[in-house]
């Protein structure tokens, strides 16, 4: 057992994963823990005597509670604020502040990104899951009557005389292959993926020349990739289509002028659904369009959704059930201006 006495405080602070500032009466920086040197890049010794306004943005109001707080002295909870580093990215914490006697208050941030993003993308493969055994079972049930259908109009086009009438017929066929085809393709692939080593570049450089082929003359495709990206194991037929998928949405996004961006990076420990994966590769896809509809952002990944008028709703919904075979997932962020499809893939180093 340790002597609580043998516990060194400033060592304590230091291993917490949270950030955690002490601030004067004014708001000015004191002292702060490894984390939230971290947070705001830089250390505590060229911190010290700067006000937190200096240092983070946080919303208005949440600092003007904060200020009321120290003089008050009472804790302070504030749920989901909106925190942004001035050297940093922007994320959701948590931001509580006690009492530390005269010298003020102290600030604990807890970062939220982490536990949201995990239930976000739960929630991104439960409902692909659901939409995939959805679709097999529809594409069960529409399968046989529509065989019946057109195999009945095959018997009947052979006893028509007229060719008039059997272009009536050949309609039906025609049409009934056509919904066969739709079906398939909201069923996703049944057979299993043809698995081999490969680099991510592989599919982005596979992919991109096909996009440049279609797009419009205004529309720069730009790369920027990660040349230490390793090998991963997949099928690149499979991965192929998702990306291409993903690009011509992004095409139809940009219209006739903007920049289509193909991003590559590595992620550490990153967790997919449960499971933490010790490498992840990054494929961002990247358009300066009008963005995703409001009404549509978190629906873009079911079947039939789609915010282009000749636009089928199947594009997305595909590139993720062929992205999940992969142990992957994909997420989205949209604003005008700036939309991102992120594809998560596990990389195996050993490839």
């Amino acid at each position: 057992m340790v002597d609580s006495r043998d516990w060194d405080a400033a060592a304590v602070l230091d291993a917490l994963g949270t950030a955690v500032v002490q601030l004067g009466p004014d708001l000015t920086i004191i002292a702060m823990n490894s984390s939230a040197e971290e947070l705001v890049s830089l250390s505590t010794r060229k911190a010290q005597g700067r006000s937190l306004v200096e240092l983070l943005d946080i919303p208005s109001e949440v600092y003007a509670r904060l200020r009321a707080s120290t003089s008050s002295g009472q804790p302070l909870t504030e749920r989901e604020v909106e925190v942004s580093p001035r050297h940093g990215d922007t994320f959701i914490a948590d931001v509580r502040a006690a009492p530390a006697g005269a010298d003020g208050m102290l600030l604990e941030i807890s970062s939220l990104d982490r536990h949201l993003r995990i239930a976000r993308e739960d929630a991104l493969l439960a409902q692909s899951e659901s939409s995939r055994l959805l679709l097999r079972g529809l594409a069960h049930e529409v399968k046989n009557p529509l065989g019946g259908l057109r195999g009945a109009a095959q018997l009947l086009e052979r006893e028509l005389d007229s060719s008039d009438m059997r272009e009536y017929t050949r309609i039906i066929i025609d049409e009934a292959d056509r919904l066969k085809r739709l079906i398939d393709r909201l069923s996703g692939p049944t057979d299993q993926p043809t698995l081999t080593s490969l680099n991510l570049h592989e599919i982005t450089e596979y992919v991109v020349p096909l996009l440049g082929a279609d797009a419009p003359a205004g529309v720069d495709i730009v790369r920027d990739y990660d040349p230490s990206l390793p090998n991963t194991i997949g099928d690149r037929e499979w991965l192929v289509q998702a990306v291409l998928n993903i690009g011509l949405n992004a095409i139809q996004a940009i219209g006739m002028s903007g920049t289509l961006t193909f991003r590559t990076r590595v992620a550490q420990n990153y967790t997919i659904g449960s499971t933490v994966h010790r490498l992840v590769g990054v494929v961002q896809v990247c358009d300066d369009g009008g963005g995703v509809p409001a009404e549509i952002a978190d629906k873009l990944f079911l079947p039939l959704i789609t915010g282009h008028a000749d636009g089928t709703g199947l594009g997305l919904p595909i590139a993720q059930s062929l992205i999940g075979r992969h142990g992957g997932l994909i997420e989205c962020r949209s604003i005008p201006g700036d939309t991102v499809f992120s594809i998560y893939l596990p990389l195996d180093t050993h490839a």
